[in-house]
Formats: structure tokens, C-alpha cells, sequence
């Protein structure tokens, strides 16, 4: 092997280990916002507020040291600010608040597994807006994702939902929100960078939802595990796994990081499983991974075109 093939294989592993790292850092942080609101009774509204300021200062503070007064240019393009206020509200808050209320109502492996309906919705959604049929692949996609979600809520049944109305709500409303959230900040990403717009974007969705939800208005029980469980999810499950994400991309190509990231909805799973001794059977397993072959469906696809 020369020495040119050895730094690409080097760079190759380099990424796949950030984008896991990142992916399961995600699902595991949603397992233990399912322990705050379950064990020790936080409400989603004071986590989504908190884990949005602290999240969003501390990236302001990295794209500042890196870029300077560049971090604070965006505000100087009218059309810019106001595309990333909608962002900041109707994306970055909303896949935040729904994500977290779709755990409170049934758990964090479920949440996340149907959070991730949202690349299905895109591939639809840009079908219509093209005025086409889907292709085939994106068809199988499309069928896979609706047999996995049955088993995953139905547990095959169709008599009745294992989950609850408002779960099920919540989780298709969170995958909506990704959706969008996935869409509409391409043209900000690509003119100032991902660190700058996802900081800001998620500082002003915090700020906003301040008047609905104050941080200083907290329901719950402080205990050390609690705390210890808050720091993660904005340190490891926000701050690490957007950065470790973001540097996958300088080794691998989207649609690889795309069907490497789809081991989030499994590691909700499994510590959720293991951890919170949540019940999961073979519908839901089966459920979960006809909804993680989509992505690598969708992401061939992609990668094809």
C-alpha cells in the first residue's frame, strides 16, 4: 500500500469514527432526556430552552474565536437575518421541542426512529416540487418507511396503537420539523457556514421560547445523576456530536455519513433497552430497521444521481 493510499484509508476510518461517534452521542443523549422526564420529572419545555441557549452560546463562542467579527456579519443582510429568524423558530426549535415531547409521551427509541421519517418527507416532498414519480428506489424507500412505522406503533396489530395518539403526534410532527430543518437553512450553510448559522439559530430558538417556557421556571428534582444528565446532553448529545458530525464531512461524502449517522435511532435503542428497561419486542426492532434501510436506500440513491 503507498503511502497516499494508506493516509485515504487512514482518513476514511477517521471519519467513520467521528460520524458514529456523533450519531450515538445523539441517540444516547435522547435516552437520557428520557430519564429526566421520566425519573425525575423535567419538563420538555425547560430542557428544550436550556439545551438551546447553552448549546447556541457555546458554538457563537467556537465561530467567533474561528472567524471573528464574521460570526456577527449575517445580521448586516436583511434577507439573510430574516431567513435565519424563520430557521431559528420553525427549524431548530421546533425539531428541539417536538423531538423531546415525542419522548416524554412514549421513549427515546421510538421518538428517534420516527424522527427519521424526515428524509422520506424530503425525497416526497421534492418529487412534488419536480413534478415527478418517485424513482424506484425512492419508492421502495417510501414503503419500507410506511412498514416500519406500522410495526413500530401498531407492534403488527392492526387493531389498535402501542404507543399513545399524542406520541404518535409528536413523533410525525418532529419529523416534519427535521424535514424543514433539513430544507430550508442550505442557501445560509452554504454562505456563512454550519457553526455560525446552527449557533445563532439556536440561541434565538431558546430566546424565543424563553417567553413561552422562562429557563428559570424549572419543574422536576435536582439530584446529582440529573445534573450530571443535563451536562451530557448539552455538552456530549449537542456540542461533541454536531462537531464530530460536522468534521465526518471532511473525510466522507454526505451520503455515507447519511447511512453511517443512521446508527442514532439503534443506540436510543439499545441504551434505552438496557438502561430504562423500556419494552421492545420484534415489531419494534423490525419496525426500526425497515426505517434505517430508507436512509441507506435514499442515500444510494443519492449518491447514484
Amino acid at each position: 500500500m503507498s503511502s497516499n493510499q494508506a493516509a485515504m484509508a487512514y482518513s476514511r476510518i477517521r471519519g467513520m469514527a467521528l460520524v458514529l461517534t456523533g450519531a450515538i452521542f445523539w441517540g444516547v443523549s435522547g435516552t437520557v432526556a428520557q430519564y429526566l422526564f421520566q425519573q425525575e420529572k423535567f419538563s420538555p419545555e425547560w430542557l428544550t430552552v436550556v439545551r438551546l441557549l447553552s448549546s447556541g452560546l457555546l458554538l457563537l463562542a467556537i465561530a467567533y474565536r474561528k472567524e471573528k467579527e464574521r460570526a456577527w456579519a449575517v445580521w448586516k443582510n436583511k434577507r439573510d437575518a430574516f431567513n435565519l429568524i424563520i430557521f431559528s423558530i420553525l427549524g431548530m426549535l421546533a425539531v428541539q421541542y417536538t423531538y423531546f415531547a415525542a419522548i416524554q409521551y412514549s421513549n427515546a427509541a421510538t421518538a428517534t426512529v420516527l424522527q427519521y421519517l424526515g428524509p422520506v418527507l424530503i425525497t416526497l416532498y421534492v418529487a412534488v416540487l419536480m413534478r415527478r414519480m418517485p424513482r424506484p428506489i425512492e419508492a421502495a424507500a417510501v414503503l419500507l418507511a410506511v412498514l416500519g412505522t406500522f410495526l413500530l406503533v401498531t407492534q403488527g396489530s392492526i387493531r389498535q396503537l402501542s404507543i399513545s395518539g399524542l406520541a404518535l403526534f409528536w413523533g410525525l410532527s418532529s419529523a416534519v420539523a427535521m424535514a424543514f430543518y433539513t430544507l430550508y437553512p442550505h442557501s445560509l450553510l452554504t454562505k456563512w457556514g454550519s457553526t455560525i448559522i446552527v449557533g445563532w439559530a439556536m440561541l434565538i430558538g431558546g430566546a424565543g421560547f424563553s417567553f413561552v417556557h422562562p429557563p428559570w421556571r424549572f419543574e422536576g428534582q435536582w439530584s446529582i445523576p440529573a445534573a450530571c444528565a443535563v451536562v451530557f446532553i448539552v455538552i456530549f448529545g449537542t456540542l461533541i456530536a454536531f462537531y464530530c458530525y460536522l468534521e465526518s464531512l471532511k473525510y466522507l461524502s454526505a451520503p455515507e455519513t447519511s447511512i453511517l449517522a443512521s446508527v442514532e435511532p439503534l443506540s436510543a435503542a439499545f441504551t434505552s433497552v438496557i438502561w430504562l428497561n423500556v419494552s421492545f419486542g420484534v415489531p419494534e426492532w423490525s419496525g426500526t430497521l425497515c426505517i434505517i434501510a430508507t436512509i441507506a436506500l435514499l442515500s444510494l440513491g443519492k449518491s447514484r444521481n
